[in-house]
């Protein structure tokens, strides 16, 4: 897979930055790759399938250098630890603090309070790394 995330990019990133591709860059972004959305826990149980002593210090390293190089995105879901995609995140997350559930929703439903920040503050909202947190539509349907 030769895309923006692929082993190809990545060690054509790392060498143009003067560093080196090693096997445990590879098998953190294969896993994010394939995980989707996953936290480094889970990234550092996927990897650990494969290669038993990497360890959850590396994982935090390798994720936070993928994040710096632009090869993996991360997104906060709440309290905890980030999620990691390697996908352009053109959405934002509804995080439900009742039952945990993450719905996605196209970053342009933003688009006014993007404007009215602009306008108001000279602010430009990221919505690249957001989640907004809430009760969802079941949730509210249930008496507490």
């Amino acid at each position: 897979m030769d895309t923006v995330s692929g082993p190809k990019a990545l060690r054509k990133t790392l060498h143009e930055r003067g560093m080196r591709m090693t096997p445990q860059r590879q098998l953190v972004l294969d896993a994010v790759r394939e995980l989707g959305h996953a936290t480094p826990e889970q990234i550092c149980r996927h990897v650990q399938r494969t290669a038993p002593t990497v360890n959850i210090t590396t994982i935090y390293r390798t994720l936070d250098l993928l994040d710096r190089l632009g090869l993996v995105r991360h997104t906060h879901l709440g309290h905890g630890a980030p999620n990691y995609s390697v996908d352009p995140h053109e959405h934002v997350h509804l995080v439900c603090h009742r039952c945990g559930r993450v719905e996605e929703v196209p970053r342009e439903l933003l688009d006014p309070l993007r404007g009215t920040l602009a306008e108001r503050r000279g602010f430009e909202l990221d919505a690249t790394h957001l989640a907004l947190s809430g009760t969802c539509r079941d949730c509210l349907k249930e008496p507490e």
